[in-house]
């Protein structure tokens, strides 16, 4: 994410309007504008008195999501044969070596079972097709992960 869109999404979050931020900045609401549409940046200074605003930490103000944007374009260039093709478990295993060892503890054709069961219900009460109830099935057990990553203050 670009500078500017970071600055405009904590501009929303917090609620301000473009002329309330330049009136606390000392600056026109053009500036702030063109902060926001990545024409200019702000100096330091105005950064942290955004930041101090905004209530975020300058970095978390001004933090580039470089490595999302790449992982998005990746994204984007594959194609499904090549990401059909890519051994995933593999390549995360090398990040997250559990998903190596795990095959050999747990008892995966019972839970196979039961995520089949929950993959087929889905398709039934929802009339997703396979791949869709597969994703959205993938995208409950991410938020699951969040919250008790949240609740616990870490991912064990």
């Amino acid at each position: 994410m670009k500078l500017g869109n970071r600055l405009f999404h904590a501009r929303k979050k917090s609620g301000f309007s473009q002329e309330a931020v330049a009136e606390k900045l000392g600056v026109s609401r053009q500036t702030i504008s063109k902060w926001e549409t990545d024409e200019t940046v702000p100096d330091i200074y105005q950064s942290k008195k955004m930041a101090k605003l905004y209530r975020m930490t300058l970095d978390e103000l001004i933090e580039f999501d470089v490595e999302l944007d790449e992982i998005q374009e990746i994204i984007d260039r594959t194609d499904e044969k090549a990401a059909d093709s890519i051994d995933w478990t593999s390549a995360w295993g090398k990040k997250y070596p559990i998903l190596v060892q795990y095959q050999a503890e747990v008892n995966v054709p019972n839970y196979a079972r039961q995520l089949n069961l929950m993959l087929e219900d889905f398709k039934q009460e929802y009339h997703y097709n396979e791949q869709d109830a597969f994703l959205v099935l993938k995208d409950i057990l991410y938020q699951v992960w969040k919250n008790r990553k949240g609740k616990n203050g870490s991912g064990s």
